[in-house]
């Protein structure tokens, strides 16, 4: 880890004696969508298609680079090579995306790019063993069309609408369940997602997205969000006493998350929500969600039987982000918690390792996970989960940058497991162009199941460093 911090420092250094050239070659806007200015970031790139701007198209560029130190899970190979601990690099998102608006009535938005590339994962077919992380292929993650049904803005009168109302269709985010399942990746509170917000991650969508139509809007200070959508497909075949994930039958899904505003407003003209303001807008939400879908698992509780489940997931959660004491101190609080109830059938549990770099050593003869190899943990299941996140941005010490502690909490309490898992994470953000360019450091904590009696047997850790660039 020392070399990483190591590297971080020069990366710091470096964009704090580039800030003032970058602040003379790109307008700060004075106030953006998320509040009043901040007197360290940048403006969006915008191009105006007509005098008014009202007609534009908009560009968006964000990177977030990993450094990791991971404690393996028991009995792990890296590359073939037994590893209790792993340090590597990746790609854990880059994205670009463009959102045109033609009028005031019809959009279009698309967004590309990788996700989770290292240095021995994510890379794109045909690369063989000779580079298994090399050259990933480019997905979308968005592209769909929108129609204002009624617009935010008054066409005649220019002036904010108290309501409004859109529809659109295409591969789309506009999900149900909760607040953080339509989380902005580039405005994150913790240094990355806990992912089980997102309750079908690449098995029936696409990185949390699918094609279907959705209906978003807002009456007074109550702002929805209802999708019907056509879930990719899964056909996972399981073995005898066991649930998968398997949709062949080809049901539709549905969803929808609803909130109440209790201060201001937030801009939803995308689905993202931020995950911090930094206290430049004054909120305090509650909302619940749900999605559901017929006949998307498949058991077979003895041999040659088959039978199916249907999955419904519900979601409740409140969100408080405010300035706090004097406003010389720039003191702000980010506060956010969540309720979750998955139901897919019966002891369904699903693991994940982010950009995971293990497998399984051969050689090994002690005692391993039930989860897995690497940083594989339970990520979701049948059950409840409940989950919790805090930040406090430090008093203001200097014009160029801002310091957020933060903490999150996560309880998982699944039918299929003997004992309640506990999930910590504790870290800090550093922002140098508010949360355009920011460092974020995180160590998160998991704990290990055996197999036999699937109750805790131990823990391991997880070390992250972050760079993120968003315009």
């Amino acid at each position: 880890m020392r070399n990483y911090f190591l590297l971080t420092t020069f990366i710091l250094s470096g964009a704090l004696s580039a800030q003032d050239s970058i602040e003379k070659k790109i307008k700060v806007e004075e106030k953006t969508n998320e509040g009043p200015k901040f007197k360290n970031s940048l403006g969006e790139i915008k191009l105006n298609l007509d005098e008014s701007g009202s007609k534009n198209i908009k560009f968006g560029l964000s990177s977030q680079v990993w450094l990791r130190s991971i404690e393996n899970n028991p009995g792990t190979s890296v590359n073939d090579v037994p590893q209790k601990n792993t340090y590597d690099a990746g790609l854990r998102r880059m994205r670009f995306s463009v959102s045109a608006q033609l009028s005031n009535y019809y959009s279009i938005v698309v967004q590309f790019g990788i996700n989770n590339q290292s240095f021995i994962s994510g890379g794109g077919t045909g690369t063989g063993a000779n580079g298994q992380g090399k050259k990933p292929q480019i997905f979308f993650m968005d592209a769909y069309n929108e129609l204002a049904i009624i617009p935010r803005k008054n066409e005649i009168t220019k002036k904010d609408n108290k309501n409004h109302l859109y529809i659109g269709a295409g591969l789309h985010g506009w999900s149900g369940v909760s607040r953080m399942t339509n989380a902005s990746t580039t405005k994150l509170l913790t240094a990355d997602l806990p992912v089980f917000n997102f309750p079908n991650i690449e098995v029936s969508d696409q990185f949390s997205r699918q094609f279907g139509v959705f209906v978003h809007g807002e009456v007074n200070k109550f702002n929805y969000r209802v999708a019907v959508n056509k879930p990719f497909a899964t056909n996972n075949k399981p073995d005898v006493g066991k649930i998968v994930d398997n949709n062949k039958s080809g049901k539709l899904s549905y969803a929808a998350y609803g909130m109440y505003q209790f201060f201001e407003k937030e801009n939803t003209t995308t689905s993202f929500f931020a995950g911090t303001y930094l206290g430049s807008k004054k909120v305090f939400n509650i909302g619940a969600g749900f999605y559901s879908t017929n006949e998307a698992t498949l058991a077979q509780p003895e041999k040659d039987v088959y039978k199916s489940y249907n999955e419904f997931i519900f979601g409740a959660d409140a969100f408080l982000d405010m300035p706090i004491g004097p406003k010389n101190k720039e003191m702000a609080i980010s506060f956010y918690s969540v309720f979750y109830r998955y139901n897919f059938g019966p002891n369904y549990l699903r693991t994940t390792g982010i950009m995971n770099p293990g497998t399984a050593d051969a050689s090994y003869i002690g005692q391993t996970a039930l989860e897995g190899f690497g940083n594989s943990k339970f990520l979701l299941g049948t059950g409840k989960i409940w989950y919790t996140q805090a930040g406090f941005v430090l008093p203001k010490f200097s014009d160029k940058i801002k310091i957020q502690p933060f903490a999150s909490y996560s309880l998982k309490d699944f039918e299929a497991l003997n004992q309640v898992g506990n999930y910590y994470d504790i870290g800090a953000n550093l922002f140098i162009l508010s949360q355009n360019a920011k460092i974020a450091y995180q160590y998160s904590s998991r704990p290990l199941y055996t197999k036999d009696t699937k109750e805790v047997f131990t823990r391991r850790g997880e070390h992250l460093l972050t760079l993120q660039i968003a315009l």
